[in-house]
């Protein structure tokens, strides 16, 4: 059985991807605010599942029902504001726990910041149409298996994903846990982790399917 990726497209998507993943963008930001609620295992965790999410969404793609959304915005839109719902959320808590425990570092477990960032990003519809954008210039139907070629590539900009938006999230992290020794600090840490979880949650509300 042959691998359904050639190398030497394989070496040209990888610095492709990484740049990709160098863009600041929603999980970047994402992963930031974990880091600062919560610290360095939480951001990891938090990269982890927004990785996993983009994984099931890079699925959906190569299976073709990214088709089947393009074809009902009304589909796009209901998983569109379940995402700035959960968002704003997210913001509301940041906020509370940073008004009501000033001074405290804040705890946040590993496994709550993975599943936020696989959900955070499972209702981001928008990858999907950057999925169906962005790898099929790399897939070679010839090669078959296409389904597979998608993951593979998926799996490429998955890891780098983890690797970049966990340092963001640890150095974010650092400057969260310096931060909660003061009262006022912490309060200000409250409302910066809002404010990002707040963004997101607008832009994902302004977003258009195309």
């Amino acid at each position: 059985m042959t691998f359904p990726v050639d190398l030497t497209t394989l070496l040209v998507f990888i610095p492709a991807a990484l740049a990709l993943n160098l863009t600041p963008g929603a999980d970047m930001l994402f992963s930031l605010g974990q880091g600062l609620r919560g610290g360095a295992r939480p951001a990891i965790a938090a990269a982890c599942g927004v990785a996993l999410g983009g994984m099931v969404h890079t699925a959906i793609a190569g299976l073709g029902l990214g088709a089947v959304m393009a074809a009902h915005p009304g589909l796009f839109d209901v998983i569109r504001w379940v995402g700035v719902v959960y968002l704003l959320w997210l913001a509301f808590t940041a906020l509370r726990s940073g008004v009501m425990k000033p001074g405290k570092p804040q705890r946040l477990s590993a496994a709550r910041a993975f599943r936020d960032g696989f959900f955070v990003n499972l209702t981001n519809p928008k990858f999907i149409f950057f999925v169906l954008a962005f790898i099929p210039q790399f897939v070679n139907p010839a090669n078959g298996a296409v389904l597979a070629q998608f993951l593979i590539f998926g799996v490429v900009i998955s890891i780098g994903g983890v690797f970049i938006n966990s340092a963001v999230g640890i150095t974010a992290g650092g400057f969260g846990k310096t931060l909660a020794t003061s009262p006022r600090l912490a309060r200000g840490l409250g409302y910066a982790s809002a404010s990002v979880f707040t963004l997101l949650a607008v832009r994902l509300a302004l977003m258009q399917k195309a």
